[in-house]
């Protein structure tokens, strides 16, 4: 929800109300709401909503999340709890767990630029050496013992990745630096944009599973913090965050009145939200078959699997393997 308005219930039906009229929601239909503008609702509203399970996450005027109203957890489990917190009490088990989140990010963020080198001759030499830069720098992580130690080889990789954008992507589309608040350019600001949607959707993914959202291994749990969340999503920012991104570039997809502000303190203007949320609520319809099993999958599907994985990890049942991408 792009603009501001007023939640309302009647009986079994939820509908949106603003200046322009109202809108019946399909609550059978939608898993999350993400509100972007100020949005009212009365406590039936919130009753109706979590009795379905359906969480709201809050962005404020910059685009950049705020919090969640996270319905009561139906499906908890005791006994996956107490393991999830085993493995972050247990030194070796959390950098064993830290470590697997930074294996997939960098598999799929390799996997972005492979794709490259192959697809642009001519620029191909220079992206197989920041590969070759990132490969090495990854082989550092065995040797780290501790989870500041691993944060710091999976930043090199993350500066690696954004210098071998630039390399890339068109000139008015470059990196520079990662700035956050606020985005100090265009690529910045979709990057923060893409990153707060990840977020959140792995988090309304988390709700629907056994898991605890607090209690994570590579970032740090912290008081009203969902952190887990910010773990899993590591994996899944190179695989929806930067292709939802190369695409609007390469296709010349945005305009300047997609963005306000100037460099320096730049974000997305209301066009420009709408058309990256088009892409990416089109991004995780989308399917594809699954290797392991044999079936057509949606991207957004995949992060639920993820999950169920590192639920089967904890409880020692299987080894969890993060996810990197096999198309």
């Amino acid at each position: 929800m792009l603009q501001d308005g007023i939640l309302k219930r009647k009986e079994n039906t939820v509908y949106f109300e603003n200046k322009d009229g109202r809108k019946i929601l399909p609550i059978n239909k939608i898993s999350s709401i993400f509100a972007y503008g100020n949005l009212s609702f009365s406590s039936g509203v919130v009753s109706y909503l979590s009795k379905e399970g359906i969480p709201i996450h809050f962005f404020n005027y910059y685009g950049f999340y705020e919090g969640s109203m996270y319905p009561r957890e139906t499906l908890i489990s005791g006994d996956l709890v107490i393991r999830q917190a085993e493995h972050y009490i247990d030194p070796e088990r959390r950098l064993c767990l830290a470590g697997k989140f930074i294996e997939g990010a960098c598999g799929n963020i390799l996997k972005n630029l492979r794709y490259y080198a192959r697809s642009k001759e001519e620029i191909r030499e220079t992206v197989e050496g920041y590969v070759a830069s990132i490969e090495s720098e990854f082989s550092r992580l065995d040797g780290a013992e501790t989870v500041p130690s691993m944060m710091q080889v999976e930043g090199k990789i993350r500066e690696l990745y954004y210098n071998a954008l630039d390399e890339i992507l068109p000139e008015e589309y470059r990196i520079i630096k990662r700035t956050r608040r606020p985005p100090e350019n265009k690529m910045n600001t979709l990057i923060s944009f893409g990153n707060s949607l990840v977020y959140s959707t792995t988090l309304s993914e988390i709700y629907n599973t056994q898991l605890n959202p607090t209690i994570s291994y590579l970032h740090e749990p912290f008081e009203r913090r969902f952190s887990l969340s910010l773990d899993v999503s590591e994996i899944f920012k190179p695989i929806l965050v930067d292709r939802i991104i190369f695409k609007l570039v390469n296709k010349n997809m945005l305009d300047d009145s997609c963005f306000r502000g100037e460099i320096g303190n730049m974000l997305l203007s209301e066009k420009g939200k709408k058309i990256f949320l088009t892409e990416y609520d089109e991004k995780l319809k989308t399917t594809i078959k699954h290797k392991g099993l044999g079936r057509n999958v949606s991207y957004k599907r995949l992060i639920r699997l993820e999950l169920y994985k590192l639920s089967k990890h904890v409880i020692g049942a299987e080894e969890y393997k993060p996810l990197v991408m096999w198309w």
